[in-house]
């Protein structure tokens, strides 16, 4: 099985955060649409619900850390974002949904999309009985020479 990035998945989302909300099966409640409009106006972005609350307090959206928790799992569950477990305590949302693959920079706990074709995932094992692989995800961690 290989695994590539394909050039770009978002070419036919709707430009406006209800048709965006609406597609993916969800209500655009006053919140939601913020919150999407915050993600998606940007392109393709990784973010913590951390740095979704910092931006929403700053563009004047009161809202609370619990509710940017509950959306972001919310669009995540609807197709809208892909989240990116580093470990126990760090979680991120990426917009870009598509098969890619990811460097973690250590120093700066930052995600950076790896550049498409270089990660081949070859020779996967079979799932268990009943089961089928739904994504490969490759992280590399990478940090500066000490």
């Amino acid at each position: 099985m290989t695994v590539m990035k394909p050039a770009s998945h978002h070419q036919n989302r709707p430009a406006k955060p209800d048709g965006l909300l609406r597609n993916a099966g969800l209500r655009p409640t006053r919140q939601r649409k913020a919150l999407a409009q915050l993600l998606f106006a940007q392109g393709d972005r990784h973010v913590t619900a951390e740095t979704l609350y910092d931006e929403a307090l700053a563009a004047g959206y009161h809202v609370s850390l619990a509710t940017i928790y509950n959306t972001l799992h919310q669009f995540s569950d609807a197709g809208l974002l892909r989240v990116i477990a580093i470990d126990t305590s760090k979680t991120y949302f990426d917009t870009n949904t598509g098969d890619h693959h990811h460097f973690f920079i250590e120093e700066t706990n930052e995600i950076v999309d790896m550049p498409d074709g270089y990660i081949r995932v070859e020779n996967l094992p079979e799932p268990p009985q009943g089961m089928e692989i739904s994504r490969v995800d490759v992280i590399v961690r990478v940090r500066s020479p000490l």
